[in-house]
């Protein structure tokens, strides 16, 4: 399938999507956001793709919102348009999915970084929600994300007052999983996700909807939810696999059943 903003490979067992709109400097408009979700399903339905990474160039993961598209939107455009219902969708996506970030990583770039399973970020990575210089908030879970991976006060600097994040200051807060050299973090980005599409492939799908509850609900209904699909790992191939496998000292063999 071609795309006209986004390019995707894959690599090993990984897939890889770059936002390519480098005079924009990848910011997210109506295209952007349809085809990165179109991408991620045909990925999803894939397989031979255990996980993925979205990725942008070197100089911005993502520098926001396309403003020119939504500068004459109205509030009711805005409520029938289907941008924002976008990030809903790759909520769905149950195979996980790493950003490689570089550069900036602001506005609604911010919040599909946030959306992802993981970050690993360049040196070079500035975070930031700087809706509130355009007169509005975050709309696609920043507020929501933010809050809960860097805790209240800060995340209100950040969108109150336009605090920017560096990756180091990023890492300290616990938003990324680490910090990598420029010319090192995608490969980095990459080598993550093919060490995780190389595991038992359900139990890898409901370990990410476990955690996805843990930061979502409370803990006894986050609790009830683990112990539901702890049970369910019981009914896979790949348990009895891993298991015999590892009573018999030898590398298990993965079947995704």
């Amino acid at each position: 399938m071609s795309y006209e903003t986004i390019l995707t490979e894959i690599k090993g067992n990984v897939g890889l999507i770059t936002l390519n709109r480098p005079k924009a400097l990848n910011a997210l408009n109506s295209r952007v956001m349809t085809e990165l979700v179109a991408a991620l399903q045909q990925f999803e339905a894939d397989e031979a793709v255990g996980a993925m990474v979205i990725t942008g160039s070197v100089k911005a993961f993502a520098a926001g919102a396309d403003i020119k598209e939504m500068r004459d939107k109205t509030a009711v455009d805005m409520l029938k348009g289907s941008f924002v219902d976008a990030w809903d969708s790759i909520m769905q996506i149950s195979k996980p999915i790493i950003a490689a970030t570089s550069g900036w990583v602001l506005g609604g770039g911010c919040e599909l970084a946030l959306l992802c399973d993981m970050i690993v970020a360049g040196e070079t990575t500035k975070f930031g929600q700087p809706e509130i210089n355009l007169g509005i908030i975050p709309g696609a879970g920043g507020t929501q994300r933010l809050t809960r991976a860097v805790g209240k006060a800060l995340a209100m600097e950040i969108i109150l007052n336009d605090r920017k994040l560096s990756a180091k200051e990023a890492l300290a807060f616990g938003l990324v999983n680490c910090v990598v050299s420029v010319e090192h973090y995608l490969d980095e980005a990459l080598a993550l996700a093919q060490s995780i599409a190389e595991r038992a492939p359900v139990a890898v799908r409901l370990g990410k909807e476990a955690v996805n509850q843990a930061f979502e609900t409370g803990l006894t209904q986050g609790a009830y939810v683990e112990r539901r699909l702890f049970h369910l790992t019981f009914a896979t191939e790949d348990r009895t696999e891993g298991m015999s496998a590892f009573i018999e000292k030898r590398p298990a063999q993965w079947r995704g059943k």
